[in-house]
């Protein structure tokens, strides 16, 4: 069988090639280069007889996943007719896609790759900007890189920042987690003669001249740990230290039932918030049920029965397995379709037979979304009306009946008073879902509206030293009205 030998040509100048390599490149007849752009093949020029590079096939992909599999597969071919030296930057282990392809097909048996070693840039880098990886070090590719990938409390260097429209990516990205102004390091050709370490803020990153394909980019560790404050493992360790020793009395004390009145309260708030479009409320409230859900979890950590990780991991297996239109091979193009195959997809998860339909609606709902979801779970049995008309006829029916109570006998402490009346709201909701609408928002627009209105009449009897209790109707109602124009 023959062989693929892959020798690292170094981050930089030919001093930094190990000897073994160096008799290598000279010795091989048959020697492959991923590029020519390299100092040690320069310097080498004379010494060693290159059969072929693959600068060309770089040129004709729009794709780098394209040209590693064109350059493995011609390598794989010439492996073919004989042994074959294959020459890449830096380390072959490090950074290296064609490599690894090369790895997995001689993992199938059709031809033997030896890795003949060669000096990392991360050997010279680690020198030049004077780090110990052992405090905590990650490598990532400028061209992938994610921002949930890092972390910033360790050392990161970038990798294949060769010009200015990856440099600008890896800026745009970075600046999602960073200050613009954050102190970073280009260097390029670490190492060598040519060596250049240059300091700049996170927004200049894409404005330096020496950007090649020996360039990668260091991001020190964030000492300041407020600048971290909007991640998700900064605020979990937050709340974990409330709870902890040396942590918070109150929130020490505190269990999942303490917390129920408070969720149920931030939820609404945050109700209040989306119901007013006011985008800085919403971001505050957010936040605050955020806070109930992560409190929590921390306590069900504590207490040694789930972890926020459980949570997290439930909702996403849920989601995903629930959304086969996106991450599977189903198809569904209209909302309708998408409940349709999640309500197919719980039956099918084997749930947990229950007495009855209903009782997977939540008993602590308030009455008027209770009354929404008790209807459409009836309505999914067939249990409902053929059309709105006929759910009209029922807020009639109930209307009358109401009517006839409340002039039958005084309304105080009338119990049947009281019943017909939640017929008639009950009546009332059945409409309200034929036309899709949600009785809850709906009355909560209603309250909010209301209220606008009210306080506008209390200003302005305030603001003509006005006594409230003494304005008569006609007057409120001109202020009332002053209130609907300002809406």
């Amino acid at each position: 069988m023959n062989t693929i030998h892959i020798a690292g040509l170094g981050a930089g100048d030919i001093e930094q090639l190990p000897l073994g390599i160096y008799h290598l490149l000279q010795s091989s007849d048959r020697l492959y280069v991923r590029t020519m752009d390299h100092p040690v093949l320069e310097e080498m020029k004379g010494e060693m007889n290159i059969t072929g590079s693959f600068d060309d096939i770089y040129r004709k992909h729009h794709e780098f996943e394209k040209v590693y599999e064109e350059i493995a597969s011609l390598l794989m071919e010439e492996a073919k007719k004989g042994d074959v030296v294959y020459a890449v930057p830096g380390h072959p282990m490090v950074a290296e896609k064609t490599v690894q392809i090369l790895l997995d097909q001689a993992e199938q048996g059709t031809v033997e790759v030896r890795v003949a070693g060669g000096q990392s840039f991360l050997d010279a880098s680690f020198a030049a900007l004077k780090i110990d990886p052992i405090d905590g070090f990650q490598l990532a590719d400028a061209l992938t890189v994610r921002r949930g990938d890092l972390n910033f409390q360790q050392h990161i260097v970038l990798c294949q920042m060769y010009d200015r429209m990856v440099a600008s990516e890896v800026k745009l990205t970075l600046m999602e987690e960073l200050p613009f102004d954050y102190e970073v390091y280009i260097v390029t050709a670490a190492g060598s003669r040519h060596e250049k370490i240059v300091k700049v803020p996170l927004f200049e990153v894409d404005r330096a001249s020496s950007l090649s394909n020996l360039t990668s980019l260091y991001i020190p560790p964030v000492e300041d740990e407020k600048l971290l404050y909007h991640r998700f493992d900064a605020f979990r360790g937050i709340i974990a230290a409330l709870r902890g020793p040396g942590g918070c009395p109150w929130d020490q004390k505190q269990t999942f039932h303490s917390l129920k009145k408070y969720l149920i309260e931030e939820c609404y708030e945050l109700l209040d918030a989306i119901e007013s479009d006011d985008v800085d409320h919403m971001i505050e409230e957010m936040g605050d049920v955020l806070l109930q859900v992560v409190l929590q979890a921390q306590i069900g950590e504590d207490e040694g029965l789930f972890t926020i990780d459980e949570v997290i991991r439930t909702i996403s297996e849920k989601m995903i397995r629930r959304h086969p239109h996106v991450f599977g091979d189903r198809t569904a193009e209209t909302a309708e379709q998408v409940v349709a195959n999640w309500e197919e997809i719980k039956k099918q998860e084997g749930k947990a037979a229950k007495e009855s339909l209903l009782d997977s609606v939540p008993s602590a709902l308030p009455a008027l979304s209770k009354a929404f979801q008790l209807q459409k779970k009836a309505a999914k049995a067939g249990f409902d009306w053929e059309q709105a008309e006929d759910a009209w006829l029922k807020v009639k029916e109930e209307l009358l009946e109401f009517e006839e109570e409340l002039k039958s006998r005084p309304y105080e402490n009338n119990r049947d008073l009281l019943k017909e009346f939640g017929d008639l709201l009950f009546a009332l909701v059945n409409i309200s879902r034929f036309l899709k609408i949600e009785p809850e928002e709906a009355l909560a627009a209603t309250n909010q509206k209301f209220t606008f209105r009210f306080r506008h009449i209390e200003k302005r009897a305030n603001e003509n030293q006005e006594k409230l209790e003494e304005l008569t109707l006609e007057e409120m109602d001109r202020y009332w009205n002053e209130a609907k124009e300002l809406e």
